[in-house]
């Protein structure tokens, strides 16, 4: 990188002709000419790494689309599969997509509640069961979400799974779930 600067920076500041220089310009001393270029290389230098960052930035928006449909749909994806790693991959993917109520209604609407409501009732351990627990709590802070879990039958196979977890947080995301459902529907009825 700095022999490429250097080269185009002895390209862009070439000396004048000697029949052309000033007599001014023989004045100039080999320090002045080394400062001079070395200011040529810092600048090429940031205007290769501008273009670099610029060149990764429309690389990343084009083929690695972070937060968009593609991920939501590839999450769901992973939930069908019968390895139970990519089903809490999934699962934890959608938890941490399903920040406000259109995201968590955009998991919804491409059936990743139905899904993961699946996942919970297939569940053979308790560390898929903890991740489908935490992306249903996550979902569930919407109304119109837990509306859909509900319908989607959630709350008889959260009574169906079995009540002793090891590890606590599964537990905590169970007690909740229930809580909220409970509250809607208490709400619902008054």
């Amino acid at each position: 990188m700095r022999a490429l600067t250097a080269r185009l920076a002895t390209y862009l500041c070439r000396r004048k002709p000697g029949h052309l220089q000033s007599r001014y310009s023989s004045s100039y001393s080999g320090k002045d000419e080394l400062a001079l270029e070395q200011e040529a290389e810092k600048k090429i230098g940031w205007l290769l790494k501008l273009f670099f960052a610029g060149t990764a930035t429309y690389v990343g928006y084009q083929f690695f689309p972070y937060m968009g449909d593609n991920l939501i749909q590839q999450s769901i994806s992973l939930l069908q599969v019968k390895d139970p790693l990519f089903k809490r991959m999934g699962a934890s993917r959608l938890s941490r997509f399903a920040i406000d109520d259109e995201r968590r209604m955009k998991i919804v609407e491409m059936g990743g509640a139905q899904e993961l409501v699946n996942m919970l009732s297939n569940a053979k351990d308790d560390r898929t069961r903890k991740e489908a627990l935490k992306a249903l709590a996550s979902l569930s802070n919407s109304v119109e979400a837990a509306g859909v879990l509900h319908q989607a039958g959630l709350i008889s196979v959260m009574r169906s799974i079995p009540g002793s977890f090891e590890d606590v947080e599964a537990e905590k995301y169970r007690s909740g779930l229930l809580k909220r459902f409970q509250d809607l529907r208490y709400d619902d009825s008054s």
